[in-house]
């Protein structure tokens, strides 16, 4: 059984741990605040920019462009979201284990050497670089701060390589977030667009909570919606366009620009997704080091009382011999 001083070296210790596991989680949180601010400044525009490619859609559904247009694949590029920092619980883990998992497939496929890596992000670099994927960028400090015009960038890129037919196809890895306490694993075809898949796909997300846990959540969301209050319907848009020049002409035009809004939105996501894992796994370890705390606590209390016990036993058992 350890002594007193070393289990009071333990307390202080795991006391020093939790302090710091407590401030990183409260850290973490008001990032992942900033991180659902910046989300909902997108939205608005997202929103818009699906209604007019969706309205456009229906009044022609013959109109294509060469980045909506499938072909045979013979090489592949793999963007990849991950964070900077470790202590994030499976965050980056789980994203390297797809990347690997989607790279390998595509090899056996394809062959050896058919696929390029475009790491955003410290941990993904490192990772593929180890692994002997061909790494074309490094974008780490995309992750620290997010920047729009560096992802027309490099989408603009990607999208050239497309069109020159360096490349036949590119997807991105990364995690959606849906809530504080849900980030979904998503593989998403980037290039050729896939404008069905992409205009249908999952918009749905909880900007309003940092809370974590799936009981508080779903206590909150039934509340928000009791307190609804429901007013006039917002006459919608007028969709009967005039399209100037011609349709193919503007198609091509708004498909880049919803390109660039999906590496953007990926981006964000996978932000936000970082600042909540690290959220809930400082929680999770803050709550750990609480109950290590309690069980230390107690087994000295009882080292204690019964040292103090030894001593009562021999100051009595002294007396009576004498």
């Amino acid at each position: 059984m350890p002594s007193l001083k070393e289990i009071k070296g333990r307390i202080a210790s795991v006391n020093s741990t939790r302090k710091i596991t407590s401030a990183m989680k409260m850290v973490a949180s008001s990032k992942l605040h900033h991180a659902q601010v910046a989300i909902q400044n997108m939205l608005p525009y997202e929103t818009m920019l699906e209604h007019i490619l969706k309205s456009f859609l229906a009044a022609e559904a013959e109109a294509q462009t060469v980045f909506d247009q499938e072909r045979p694949v013979k090489r592949v590029a793999l963007v990849v979201f991950s964070s900077n920092s470790s202590l994030c619980g499976g965050f980056n883990s789980n994203v390297i284990k797809l990347m690997q998992r989607t790279a390998d497939a595509y090899e056996q496929e394809l062959g050896k050497g058919s696929v390029e890596v475009w790491p955003i992000g410290r941990k993904v670099t490192e990772k593929a670089r180890k692994l002997g994927y061909d790494v074309k960028c490094d974008k780490a400090s995309l992750i620290d701060h997010p920047n729009v015009h560096e992802c027309i960038d490099m989408a603009m890129e990607l999208g050239g390589k497309f069109y020159d037919g360096e490349i036949d196809r590119v997807e991105i890895l990364y995690h959606h977030f849906k809530s504080a306490g849900s980030q979904i694993l998503t593989n998403k075809q980037f290039l050729p667009i896939d404008l069905e898949s992409e205009l249908e796909r999952d918009h749905e997300r909880d900007l309003t909570s940092n809370i974590a846990t799936k009981k508080a959540q779903d206590y909150l969301k039934k509340n928000r919606r009791k307190k609804e209050v429901k007013e006039g319907e917002v006459a919608p848009l007028n969709d009967n366009f005039i399209v100037e020049p011609d349709m193919d002409t503007v198609l091509s035009k708004l498909i880049p620009k919803l390109a660039h809004l999906m590496l953007y939105t990926a981006l964000l996501d996978s932000v936000a997704s970082e600042h909540a894992a690290r959220m809930v796994a400082m929680q999770t370890a803050t709550d750990n080091a609480d109950e290590l705390l309690r069980q230390l606590n107690l087994q000295y209390n009882k080292s204690r009382q019964q040292a103090i016990t030894s001593e009562l036993l021999d100051i009595v058992g002294g007396s009576v011999n004498n």
